[in-house]
């Protein structure tokens, strides 16, 4: 079974970092409740897990609704051991 599916044949939640230019205020991060606010400079990172594609599409989606300059989008390592240690 491929390591992002669950045994009842679901995928996996898949965490990201999503960097968008400049600061976000409190009222414009309610537009991403799953997700959680960083910093890298000037810039706002975006990290948190989503469902599937759709989702992932879903904040690309809202960010350009919102007027947010998307800088760069990068999947994270899962931190289930199941899927991050060695094959046996």
């Amino acid at each position: 079974m491929p390591a992002n599916h669950t045994a009842s044949g679901g995928r996996e939640p898949r965490r990201y970092e999503i960097r968008v230019r400049g600061p976000i205020g409190p009222t414009i991060m309610q537009a991403f409740p799953t997700l959680a606010e960083g910093r890298s400079g000037q810039d706002t990172l975006l990290v948190g897990s989503l469902p599937d594609q759709c989702a992932l599409y879903g904040v690309i989606h809202q960010l350009e609704a919102l007027g947010l300059q998307l800088l760069e989008i990068r999947r994270l390592p899962t931190s289930d051991p199941r899927t991050t240690g060695p094959i046996a």
